[in-house]
Formats: structure tokens, C-alpha cells, sequence
């Protein structure tokens, strides 16, 4: 992902991604019959991880609520805050193509995450709308900030506020 993001998806070749891979270029054909299938499986890969890394911290109970949220918060975006996260992130918004229904079923998955969570808490009728507003929130903040603890130090105010 890294060299897709320092390069771009159009600029980046497969002989740069099997040296940053350290692997022979036939071995990452071998792999990845394609540039596109190889940058599919990466950015799966990513979501994927940031998808169980959100539900673990969600689903640690014996935390409150607004603390599970905002680390579930830095799992799934925190982490593309800041000049090469944002490169990473920017790579897969700029090729929705590419990537077919992921970048629509992910995003939807952690919204419901996020919803049952807050649903668990404060009853099922606001969760709904306190979910989406909060993701709203951490998308704003996510290209308001410079970095990854002002981001998280602006979204556990705003998860503060629209808990109470």
C-alpha cells in the first residue's frame, strides 16, 4: 500500500512493488496475475484488518463507551491521518474502480459496528443518527487535522458531546 500511495496506482509498476516486497517480479506474478488484482487484494487486506481492529475494540465491555468508539474511531481512519497515511487512503478513494463493491460493503460494516455499539448503550431509536453524525465528524477531522493525536484528541470531544 505504501508504494502505491508514495507513486499512485497508475505510476506504480510492478517491478517497484516486488523490490519494496523484497521479492522477484516473477514471484509476485506468480502471486498476483495482475497490477490490479495485487492492488485489490492490498487494499481488502487493509480494510479487513481495520475492520477486526474496530470490532476488538468495540468489543471490549468493561471500557466505556466513548473510549471504545474513539479506538475503534483511530483503527478504521486515525491511522490514515498525517502526510503518507493520507497518501494510503487517498490511493483507494481516487480508484473506486478498481476495487469493486469493498469500498462500499466496508464502510457500511463499520457503520453498523458502530451502531450496534452505541445501540447497546443508549437504546436502538438514536443510535442510527448518533452513528452516522459521529462518522461524519471523523470524516471532517480527518482532513481538518495535521495529525493522528489531534485527531483523536478533537473526535473523544465529539464523541463526549453527542453521548450525553
Amino acid at each position: 500500500m505504501i508504494t502505491f500511495a508514495r507513486f499512485g496506482y497508475r505510476k506504480t509498476s510492478m517491478e517497484e512493488v516486488a523490490r519494496a516486497a523484497d521479492i522477484s517480479r516473477p514471484g509476485l506474478y506468480f502471486l498476483f496475475s495482475s497490477k490490479e488484482a495485487l492492488f485489490r487484494a492490498a487494499v481488502t487486506q487493509a480494510l479487513e484488518r481495520d475492520i477486526a481492529a474496530a470490532e476488538h475494540a468495540l468489543a471490549g465491555t468493561g471500557r466505556p463507551l466513548p473510549e471504545r468508539l474513539v479506538d475503534a474511531f483511530d483503527h478504521w481512519a486515525g491511522r490514515y491521518v498525517g502526510p503518507l497515511a493520507r497518501d494510503v487512503a487517498g490511493v483507494i478513494e481516487d480508484n473506486p474502480g478498481l476495487l469493486g463493491e469493498i469500498v462500499e460493503t466496508m464502510p457500511r460494516r463499520f457503520e453498523q459496528l458502530i451502531t450496534d455499539a452505541i445501540a447497546g448503550e443508549s437504546g436502538h431509536d438514536a443510535a442510527p443518527l448518533v452513528a452516522q453524525t459521529v462518522i461524519s465528524t471523523s470524516i471532517g477531522l480527518k482532513h481538518q487535522t495535521a495529525s493522528r493525536e489531534f485527531y483523536l484528541a478533537r473526535l473523544k470531544v465529539a464523541v463526549g458531546l453527542l453521548l450525553r
